[in-house]
C-alpha cells in the first residue's frame, strides 16, 4: 500500500514523521518524570528549569525548540538539545520502520519496540537508569504479538532463545569483569535491555545488536574523551550504554538480515 504511488509514499512518510516527533516528545517527558520521581499521568508539561506550565505553542515537536531558540520563553533558561534530537531521531525511526515494513502488523509491533528503546535511552541519558517498567512493557508487547502471530510455540521459542542466550552470556562476562576489576562493569538495566531486544530480534540479530552497541559505545566514549582533552575538564563522565544498545538494536532490525546473509555467503 505504501508504494502505490509517489504521493502515497510521501504522504504516509510525513504522517510517520509527525507521529514520531510527537511520540519522541512524549517519551522524553515521560522518561524525565520517571527519573525525577514525578507522576507520568498527573500534572501538565512544564519547564525543566523554572517549572512553568507549558502552553500549546511550546509543545510542537522540533518547531517549538527552534522557534524559541532552544530556550524557555518564560525564564529564558537554555534547554537541553536532547529534547530536539530526541524528537528528530524518533521521527526518523518511525519513517525508517514504515519504509522497511510498510503498513502491516509488523510495523505496529516494531513501532512499539522503537518506543521502548527510545524511552529507555532517554531515561538512561537523564539519570543513568533503565526503569524496570520499560523492561516489563517490552516483555508485555512481545507477548501480545506472539499470541496473535499464529505460530505461538515457534515465536515463543524464537523469543526465549533470543532473549536468554545473549543476555545470560553478557551477564556472565560482566560478572567476570567485575571480579577482575573490583568494580561494577555493566549496569543491570543494560543486561535487561539486551534481554528485551532478544525477544524481538532473535539470537542472531541480537548478537549483531550487541556488536553494534559495543562499537557505538566505544565511539561515544572516544568522543566524550576527546572533548575533555580539548579543555572541558572535570571528572570523567559516565557514559550510559542504553542508547548504544537501542541504536544497535534498530540497526540490526533495519540492516541485520542482509548483513547476516552476506556473512554466511562467505562460507
Amino acid at each position: 500500500m505504501l508504494y502505490l504511488s509517489t504521493y502515497t509514499t510521501v504522504y504516509f512518510c510525513v504522517l510517520a514523521a509527525l507521529l514520531g516527533g510527537c511520540f519522541g516528545s512524549f517519551l522524553n517527558c515521560m522518561a524525565w518524570r520517571i527519573v525525577h520521581g514525578e507522576s507520568v499521568l498527573n500534572g501538565r508539561s512544564h519547564c525543566d528549569k523554572c517549572g512553568h506550565v507549558l502552553g500549546a505553542r511550546d509543545l510542537v515537536p522540533i518547531f517549538s525548540y527552534i522557534a524559541h531558540g532552544g530556550k524557555c520563553r518564560y525564564c529564558g533558561a537554555k534547554l537541553s538539545k536532547r529534547h530536539l534530537w530526541g524528537e528528530i531521531i524518533a521521527a526518523a525511526v518511525f519513517v525508517s520502520a514504515l519504509l522497511r515494513y510498510d503498513i502491516s502488523l509488523e510495523l505496529c509491533e516494531y513501532l512499539l519496540f522503537a518506543c521502548i528503546l527510545l524511552a529507555a535511552s532517554f531515561a538512561d541519558l537523564e539519570g543513568y537508569i533503565i526503569p524496570d517498567r520499560f523492561i516489563a512493557a517490552g516483555i508485555a508487547v512481545r507477548l501480545v504479538f506472539i499470541l496473535v502471530s499464529g505460530g505461538i510455540l515457534h515465536e515463543l521459542a524464537f523469543s526465549a532463545i533470543g532473549g536468554f542466550s545473549v543476555a545470560a552470556a553478557l551477564l556472565l562476562i560482566a560478572l567476570a569483569m567485575e571480579k577482575l576489576m573490583g568494580r561494577e562493569a555493566l549496569g543491570g538495566g543494560d543486561v535487561k535491555l539486551i534481554f528485551v531486544t532478544g525477544l524481538f530480534l532473535g539470537w542472531k540479530l541480537n548478537v549483531l545488536c550487541l556488536i553494534f552497541a559495543c562499537f557505538i559505545g566505544i565511539a561515544a566514549g572516544l568522543l566524550t574523551g576527546a572533548r575533555r582533552t580539548a579543555g572541558e575538564g572535570g571528572e570523567p563522565k559516565l557514559i550510559p550504554w542504553g542508547p548504544s544498545i537501542a541504536a544497535g538494536a534498530w540497526l540490526a532490525l533495519m540492516l541485520g538480515k542482509p548483513i547476516l546473509d552476506w556473512y554466511t555467503s562467505l562460507f
